[in-house]
């Protein structure tokens, strides 16, 4: 589906009737078991995707599907809990819609986050990664149709989908608070089956860190329409043929729930220097 700048409008107006006075200025998109960070939001005011007009559910494990507006760090926030993702039947449109109207509402700034397979031998399940740039190969462009020139230009630079400023404020919030902070590529794939061990190979050559089934659609489309973007991953499970053990959903969520304390630390630390 290609949507009209009308409805993105519709969506946005029909929030910002709920927030009042209130304008975010940075959004977050929570990845799978990562959504804790919106239950801390104070002076929350939370709306389910299914009021919003035009938004899609999120049905993926670990994903509530609402917005939550308020502060957090000092900042005033818009944090998905839960995105919506191609292999749940959307297209990346619909991927990504949500973006645009976050963006329409105010917020110049993206950070997202995932949970994903590890690529790197030399790496661990565990650690988080600051994605410095991302792959996504054989498929079609969030972008793809009938430009909105309102957002951004028909053919928009990739050079720096991630923000080097906001990398470099990253690991100076990971370094003062002692936080070990992996810098790597995320390379996308559809799902939702995990990834044959010869497809990790391939994007172990390729030049991936870390495999996973999100965050390059909602990335593409906030750096089209001049969002600075932060992103990271925690990475949940050594990826397909690693180790001679078959991969989970309870893994990754298992994984999130460990990491909890440290990831909230680290992006609450980045809040505080944006």
């Amino acid at each position: 589906m290609v949507y009209t700048y009308d409805q993105y409008r519709q969506s946005a107006d029909y929030i910002r009737e709920k927030l009042g006075c209130f304008t975010p200025k940075v959004a977050m998109v929570l990845g799978s078991g990562l959504g804790f960070l919106g239950d801390v939001v104070e002076r929350p005011i939370a709306i389910p995707y299914g009021e919003i007009p035009h938004f899609k559910a999120s049905t993926a494990p670990g994903h509530k599907g609402r917005l939550v507006f308020g502060t957090l760090a000092g900042q005033n926030v818009a944090v998905m809990q839960g995105r919506m993702h191609h292999y749940e039947g959307y297209s990346y449109e619909e991927v990504s819609y949500a973006v645009r109207v976050l963006r329409l509402l105010g917020c110049d700034t993206l950070i997202v986050t995932n949970a994903a397979g590890c690529v790197r031998t030399d790496w661990h399940a565990g650690e988080l990664m600051l994605i410095t740039d991302q792959i996504k190969l054989f498929s079609e462009s969030p972008l793809r149709g009938e430009n909105l020139p309102q957002f951004g230009p028909r053919f928009p630079d990739a050079s720096h989908l991630y923000t080097p400023r906001l990398q470099a404020l990253a690991q100076e919030a990971a370094r003062q608070q002692g936080i070990p902070l992996r810098e790597g590529v995320y390379f996308y794939c559809y799902g939702p089956q995990y990834e044959t061990p010869a497809e990790i190979r391939a994007a172990r050559i390729l030049g991936g860190d870390a495999v996973g089934m999100s965050t390059a659609p909602e990335v593409i489309v906030a750096a089209h329409c001049g969002m600075e973007v932060l992103g990271f991953t925690l990475l949940s499970n050594m990826a397909a043929g690693i180790l001679d053990q078959p991969l989970t959903e309870q893994e990754v969520l298992d994984a999130a729930e460990a990491a909890r304390e440290t990831f909230s630390a680290l992006i609450l630390g980045c809040l505080e220097r944006l």
